[in-house]
This record gives C-alpha cells, structure tokens and sequence, in this order.
C-alpha cells in the first residue's frame, strides 16, 4: 500500500554570499544554489520519493533572503505518519546545520497549493552604505551585506523623488536584464512600494564617530522581472551621484528598451535581500 504525500509550504532564509543563487544547479558547475543544500538535507528524512523544493522566489548568486519560501511534497514510508510541522523544521535545521541556510517555519497545505504561483507579493530590500570614500572604510561586519557607492555621498531627497516614477504599472523592459526567459515573460509589473528609509548597521552605534549612514531601499510587487530590483537600485543610486536626475528615470521607462539602461548603473548583488513573500 502506497501512503499519500504531504505537501508543505516552508519559508527558509539564508546568507547568499557563497552560493550560486537559490535554484539547484549540477554537480559539473563551480558553485551549488541554496535548492541544492535543501534537497540534501531533506533525502535524510528517508522518503520513498526524492524530495523536490519548488522555490518562490529566485535571487541571483550573492543576493541573500531574510525570507524566501518553497513546497514540498513528502511521501514516508507505509505506516509512518506525515512529519508535524515543529518536526520537520527541526529535522532539516539539523542536517543544515553546516550552511548559512535555516527553515524557519512549516505549514500543511492542500495539494494544489504553488509556492510561487500562489504568492500574492513579493519584497525586497536593498541596504546602502554612505560615507565611505573608499571600499576598505566598509565596517568589517557588513562585508557582502551592502554597497558603498563610490564618492560616499547621495543626494537622498532626488533619489525619494525619482522613486515615485517607478510606482504603479508599467512596461519595465528597461530595467531588466535579458535572459532566455525575456522572449516569453511580459515587461508589465506594478510596483505596490518604492521606499528610501534611514536604517541602521550591525552594532553601528558602537563607531557613530565615523558619520556612516545607512539606507534601505524597499520595493514590493507581485513579482519582478530577472535582475530589476538591482537595476532600479542602481538608477535611483546614478540620480543619488548626480548621473542622472529625477526624471531620467520616467524618461528610462519610456524607453522600453533594455539597450538603454545605462551599463554603469547595475547595483551589485551583495546589498539585496529578498524580505517577505507573502500569501
């Protein structure tokens, strides 16, 4: 007798810095994703069928994830009763313990539930680093988790005002970059939150002498186009710099025309982090 499976929705979150990306690769490529790590830990479990996370959200190699999810489907053996939900979060952590990888809630869902065609929104979080003028003033303890744009200063107020061309819905061919999914995917998304916000840094009350600032740039959608959180961000940081003003970035969406982005404004991928997904 066969048992039936469970389906689970997990949301997990990780630091992406020596990863590949999320999504699996193959064993021939230089570096894993996140999936592969995933799926390791999950064949402890012992199903009768390979376990197979199908993630929400995919984030490029360095980005990291305060909270990305996926489902699964487990399959025990017959006579085993499907995982409890505290259980299965446990189970995994354990064999993850040697990653930058934690689950951090579980749920039972019905069998048609998708992890990523169910989501409702996305956001991501971008931090900056201002004040710096060169690379090596970045504080130790947040390498690979922002960007310090050269010059060390941004004209924060133009960025808040180019930000507002970005909400809504519009055709964003501009700020994609092209990939083998680009002839099959629609350039429209609404964006639902464009924010620049003060933050704070990793005990950087402890060094308020140095006069460092840091900045969060919040973006929420259902979804977004490959790569057009970083390229948004790194347009919004040109008209922080002065390369661009304000309205270049209305005259950039009008484009619709990918050739146009400019090249030197692609925001790197350390600074970004996939916040939420939400159902």
């Amino acid at each position: 007798m066969v048992s039936p499976k469970t389906r689970y929705l997990v949301f997990f979150q990780y630091s992406g810095t020596k990863y590949s990306g999320v999504m699996e690769t193959s064993a021939d490529q230089s570096g894993l994703g996140v999936q592969n790590y995933l799926e390791k830990a999950a064949q402890n479990l012992k199903p009768v069928v390979p376990i197979k996370f199908n993630i929400s959200s995919r984030t490029d190699s360095g980005v990291h994830a305060l909270c990305n999810s996926a489902h699964l489907d487990i399959q025990r053996a017959p006579g085993k009763a499907a995982f409890q939900e505290r259980q299965l979060i446990r189970s995994l952590n354990h064999y993850l313990r040697p990653e930058p990888i934690r689950i951090l809630s579980a749920h039972r869902v019905t069998n048609d539930f998708h992890a990523r065609f169910s989501a409702l929104s996305r956001t991501y979080i971008y931090r900056l680093l201002v004040g710096c003028t060169h690379h090596s003033e970045v504080p130790v303890f947040e390498r690979d988790l922002c960007w310090a744009p050269a010059g060390g200063y941004l004209n924060v107020p133009a960025m808040q005002d180019a930000a507002r061309f970005l909400l809504g819905t519009h055709d964003f061919s501009t700020f994609r970059s092209l990939n083998s999914e680009t002839p099959f995917q629609s350039p429209v998304r609404t964006i639902l939150q464009a924010d620049i916000q003060p933050s704070s840094g990793l005990l950087s009350h402890h060094y308020e002498y140095r006069g460092l600032e840091f900045w969060e740039l919040k973006f929420k959608s259902r979804s977004f186009l490959y790569r057009q959180v970083r390229r948004m961000v790194g347009a919004l940081v040109a008209v922080g710099q002065g390369k661009l003003t304000p309205h270049h970035i209305k005259e950039l969406l009008e484009m619709k025309d990918a050739r146009a982005f400019p090249p030197y404004a692609m925001a790197p991928p350390s600074g970004l982090f996939l916040e939420s997904v939400e159902y």
